[in-house]
């Protein structure tokens, strides 16, 4: 199933419509899923300006596509900045306008209304847009990288998460995968939904050591193949 991500863009706007501001049930950050989409999930993960739509099964994986946004008036203006199904897109303002109410997402089509229903979650320390920005090499010494066109960012709401390699630039997209979450007590656990380059790992749990401050997130554990990792994350602005 292919929901056009821009017309799901646009619904932001009424969130700052109002003359006292969005209240929190008003607020489109966070995360939606397109209702009644019988055998498909469709998500919809939102923080910091930045919004990533992912479309997948238990065993296969469908598309993502994602980018910046802003609000003009009624109109959103999205700057894509990936988008798997259609990497001419990438590099691209594409303008929606749209319609929120209450809990639910109405996305009016030419054909249909697509309806979107909010998670319930509640924000954590970790919610919102991150870049790696260090990664430690064998000796185990965290080694800053260079900041570039090709990059790797994580986007997380309350409950779930997605990181994408991409190159806006180049158009190139690396790879992706996104999950679940929870955080506690200095203990970040990742279930996975999925994984496009190795599908035998959705399901899986990881737990990692997460240190974090309110711009930078200090991440230490073990992949899904055994590998260690040490990672510094930092708020991508």
């Amino acid at each position: 199933m292919n929901v056009h991500f821009l017309t799901i863009l646009a619904v932001w706007l009424v969130n700052l419509t109002t003359p006292f501001g969005p209240s929190q049930s008003q607020s489109l950050n966070g995360t939606w899923r397109l209702h009644d989409a019988p055998g498909t999930t469709v998500v919809l993960t939102i923080a910091d300006g930045y919004l990533i739509q992912t479309t997948y099964e238990t065993t296969r994986f469908s598309a993502t596509r994602g980018g910046t946004f802003q609000r003009a008036g009624n109109t959103i203006n999205l700057l894509v900045e990936f988008d798997t199904a259609d990497s001419s897109r990438v590099g691209q303002t594409e303008s929606q306008p749209v319609t929120l109410r209450n809990n639910t997402l109405t996305i009016s089509g030419s054909t249909k209304n697509q309806l979107f229903d909010r998670v319930d979650e509640t924000p954590t320390l970790l919610t919102g847009l991150w870049r790696i920005t260090g990664r430690a090499n064998e000796a185990g010494q965290l080694n800053d990288m260079q900041r570039g066109p090709r990059k790797t960012i994580k986007l997380l709401t309350g409950s779930r998460f997605q990181w994408v390699a991409i190159n806006p630039q180049t158009r190139q997209f690396f790879g992706t995968g996104g999950g679940t979450y929870t955080l506690n007590d200095g203990q970040y656990t990742e279930t996975i939904d999925f994984f496009p380059r190795d599908n035998s790992r959705v399901g899986r749990s990881l737990t990692f050591e997460a240190t974090v401050s309110p711009d930078e997130w200090l991440h230490r554990g073990k992949s899904s193949t055994g590998n260690p990792i040490s990672e510094r994350w930092s708020r991508d602005k």
